[in-house]
């Protein structure tokens, strides 16, 4: 079949690919990655990501972002920043769409709330939860559990942030144990960086969330124009905007000013990374992975602004007493979800009964686990009502 061309020499290749896990037939028309990448928009996972809020509860209303429309924004900022730097595209986007599938309802409150229920069970990572799904938890084969997606899609999905083991990991944390479990069957070698690929996936992330936070934020009046011109990065913008168009209503100067922002960040991280490509002239895929640092990256500049815009961002948003107000119900909410299912596993569902009985304690906390981190928001709001009888309005 024909694969995409031309790609620069350090980008990765579909048609070297290192393989799935399991034995399973090419396409005639489609490359390994865009068959990964199809598995993961119609996986099960993905769908759910549609009532899955960040910062916000559904609530709030129907036009702030919810993990579905951040994957998509992150997979058109990945799939804009491969094409200039030609890297494989599809393997790019793939990443984008499934970095956010491990997270449990409630953004990050849900998250905090099940790494202190997992303490003494191997513990909670969302990255460590999304290879669970993309391995173990989607069940869409005959012949395999999981999505039997390849070696380069599990190991960016793995290690976007950098290398986890070895002298170039940035923590020494204990390994999740998803990751160390499914590695000893398959070696994605966690002590290095990852592909190209995986690297702008991560950035565009960055951007992602930091512009639609600013996005939200600005338009659910947790923080005024007033306080946001005096923020690195967004205060130019708004500026600027306005300066444009001073007679336009303030939700467009918002989309100009977020838009410019974007741009620029995209911009900066291009420059970045094709000054330290040029540098190091990494001449495949492997000697990326191999390098002593990231080959993309935020310029100094930049991550010196976006330090200051995520400490604004932390103190008005993320903290602001309506965030806060959700985060105490959510914690609430998963925290009784889960006592209730493991001191008394006979009310989960028969499908997850299944997968514990006559197992150990450390199975059955993993079971409720993982059922209580596949929810969305309004199905975990919906079980606490039925199950304890309180009102909840998420």
């Amino acid at each position: 079949m024909a694969f995409p061309a031309p790609l620069a020499p350090y980008a990765a290749r579909a048609e070297e690919t290192r393989g799935r896990l399991h034995s399973d037939p090419e396409s005639a028309f489609r490359t390994p990655f865009q068959r990964d990448r199809d598995r993961v928009v119609h996986a099960v996972a993905f769908r759910r990501l549609k009532h899955k809020t960040q910062v916000f509860v559904s609530q709030e209303g129907d036009h702030y972002r919810t993990r579905l429309t951040h994957s998509l924004e992150v997979a058109q900022i990945a799939r804009t920043l491969a094409r200039a730097l030609k890297l494989d595209e599809d393997l790019a986007e793939c990443l984008a769409l499934a970095h956010d599938l491990g997270h449990p309802p409630f953004g990050h409150t849900g998250e905090d709330v099940l790494v202190e229920c997992m303490a003494k069970y191997d513990g909670f990572d969302h990255n460590a939860q999304t290879l669970r799904l993309l391995t173990k938890l989607e069940r869409r084969h005959a012949e395999f559990d999981g999505l039997n997606l390849t070696w380069e899609t599990l190991e960016g999905v793995v290690k976007h942030n950098g290398p986890l083991t070895g002298p170039l990991a940035q923590k020494n944390d204990p390994l999740p144990a998803a990751i160390v479990e499914y590695a000893k069957g398959h070696d994605l070698w966690l002590a290095t960086y990852p592909s190209l690929e995986a690297q702008v996936s991560a950035l565009a992330d960055d951007i992602a969330y930091n512009n639609h936070d600013v996005d939200d934020g600005l338009r659910a009046g947790l923080f005024d124009f007033a306080a946001a011109r005096e923020v690195p990065l967004v205060g130019s913008a708004l500026r600027d905007a306005e300066a444009r168009f001073p007679d336009a209503p303030r939700d467009i100067l918002i989309a100009e000013a977020v838009s410019d922002l974007i741009g620029a960040m995209v911009v900066d991280v291009l420059q970045e990374t094709k000054r330290r490509l040029a540098e190091g002239k990494p001449a495949s895929a492997d000697a990326v992975r191999r390098a002593k640092q990231a080959y993309s990256a935020f310029s100094p500049e930049m991550d010196r602004d976006l330090s200051g815009l995520r400490a604004f961002l932390h103190e008005n948003m993320y903290r602001h007493y309506k965030v806060n107000r959700a985060r105490s119900q959510a914690k609430r909410i998963i925290k009784s979800l889960f006592d209730l299912f493991f001191h008394e596993p006979e009310t989960l569902p028969p499908e997850w009964r299944g997968r514990y009985e006559g197992a150990s304690e450390a199975r059955l906390a993993r079971v409720v686990c993982d059922y209580i981190a596949g929810m969305t928001d309004r199905y975990a709001s919906r079980e606490y009502r039925r199950l304890f009888g309180v009102e909840f309005d998420g």
